[in-house]
């Protein structure tokens, strides 16, 4: 102990003066650094929150474009002079122009970041479905219409990728708080859309109205455009303590500095050759029999229902009760999912619910109306839970960017041409016995695909075999 003493006394009393600093100098960066760091971590905790509440409008972007118009494919068919594949045409649109412009979102994601490419696709959206309804002829309401589908389309490849780097450690609530507000802007598009439209004086502008929410939904992206290298570099921001303790601070700056570090490196990794992965091809397959259930509801239910004699509105409620099952079970199923080590028996479940719904509408369409629409909207919960799957299906960042990517937009591709053979077999047969039957039987193969999917694998260990 005095040898140590010693040693600190001489230590202090042969240092020249001139090498000493002054109190002065080395407090100072001392108190700097104090405030910064807090400041740092306020920021971080601001883009976090905006990131929230822009997955949140950017979701309820999503479907008002595709329900909107099934709402009012009778107003729209007649206003244009379509026929009915004409028609079915404009159902089969929106899963080509998902698979078509879905793939290019991780080489945007890549240049730009998430965030810019997201912001850009929620001002197409805007564009587009002010555009549509005034275009004129069928040509430019089908061009319209795809402008708006390709902002639909790089959001919804790039939405898991955003959960991912942002919530690493909440895909299922986070995955379920987007997918909720995707079917809350789903069932509430189908459900307001002839109403206002009647308010409103015409189909025109009931339908350009949706582009007010995509407009609102372009503003929380602003501001993280300015962190473009932070957005592209997929590191996550890491969620700072209310009040941090002395040291948090830099214990948090230390935490975040080396999930950049091992961000950075999955980002020079190879990338993925996602084909050799068996889990990669039946997520795919899985979503794309989802999409073509899906998007034969939202562009054909409400005429199924009208053909049996349900009046319009009740017709456009329908539709919207279907899509409102997706509000609840969509926060619950991705938390039920990411908790199971297999997720096939949800997906056993949700098909049981389609079947039912199926021959429902088969044997007493209007009578059971309401029932069916609840089983076809439980059965539609499928979507969310094959989002949560891509976020599961991955271990890293780029390899959750590579799946998302391959799953939807080989799937949308897989799903176009449901709606339009639907629209073919409605008009050759003159009534909905063909179309509820194809319904039926691509139930089958959707269960047995996501079974597969839902097994205990990652894209990275299949691909690395």
């Amino acid at each position: 102990m005095m040898g140590l003493m010693v040693s600190e006394e001489t230590t202090r009393t042969t240092t020249p003066p001139t090498e000493q600093q002054p109190p002065a100098a080395t407090a100072a960066p001392r108190e700097a650094g104090a405030h910064r760091e807090p400041r740092t971590a306020a920021t971080r905790a601001w883009a976090t929150r905006l990131v929230v509440v822009g997955i949140v409008l950017s979701a309820l972007n999503l479907r008002p474009a595709i329900t909107s118009l099934g709402a009012l494919l009778e107003e729209v068919r007649d206003g244009l002079g379509m026929s009915g594949s004409v028609a079915g045409l404009l159902t089969s649109v929106p899963p080509l122009c998902f698979a078509v412009f879905g793939v290019m979102a991780p080489r945007l994601a890549r240049r730009f970041g998430p965030a810019a490419v997201v912001c850009a696709g929620m001002a197409a959206i805007a564009a587009g479905l002010v555009i549509r309804p005034y275009a004129g002829n069928t040509v430019a309401f089908l061009a319209a219409s795809a402008l708006a589908l390709m902002g639909i389309a790089v959001s919804n490849v790039l939405m898991p990728v955003i959960v991912k780097r942002w919530f690493p450690d909440r895909v299922g609530s986070m995955t379920g708080l987007y997918s909720m507000a995707l079917a809350l802007g789903t069932s509430t598009a189908a459900a307001v859309t002839v109403p206002m439209t009647d308010a409103l004086g015409g189909w025109k502008p009931g339908l350009a109205v949706w582009a007010l929410l995509a407009a609102v939904a372009v503003l929380p992206w602003l501001p993280l455009l300015r962190d473009r290298d932070r957005d592209r570099g997929a590191a996550p921001a890491v969620r700072p303590a209310a009040s941090p303790e002395p040291g948090q601070a830099r214990h948090d700056s230390s935490r975040e500095e080396s999930v950049r570090a091992k961000a950075a490196q999955e980002e020079q990794a190879p990338a993925l050759r996602i084909t050799r992965s068996r889990t990669a091809w039946a997520l795919a397959v899985f979503f794309g029999l989802q999409a073509t259930a899906a998007y034969i509801t939202m562009g054909w239910m409400a005429q199924i229902f009208r053909d049996a004699g349900v009046a319009a509105g009740t017709a456009g409620l329908l539709l919207a009760v279907t899509m409102v099952m997706g509000v609840p079970l969509a926060f619950v199923i991705p938390r039920l999912a990411t908790r199971l080590p297999h997720q096939g028996p949800i997906v056993l479940a949700l098909g049981v619910c389609g079947l039912a719904g199926y021959a429902g509408l088969y044997l007493a369409p209007a009578g059971g109306a309401w029932a069916w629409a609840v089983l076809l909207g439980i059965s539609n919960c499928a979507f969310p839970l094959a989002l949560t799957m891509v976020g599961m299906r991955a271990r890293t960042g780029p390899g959750v960017a590579q799946l998302s990517a391959f799953a939807q937009s080989t799937g949308y591709l897989i799903s176009i041409p449901g709606p339009l053979l639907v629209g073919v077999l409605y008009q050759s047969s003159g009534g909905w016995g063909l179309p509820i039957a194809l319904m039926t039987a691509l139930m089958i193969p959707q269960m047995l695909v996501g079974w597969v999917a839902g097994r205990n694998r990652t894209v990275e260990e299949e691909a690395a075999r």
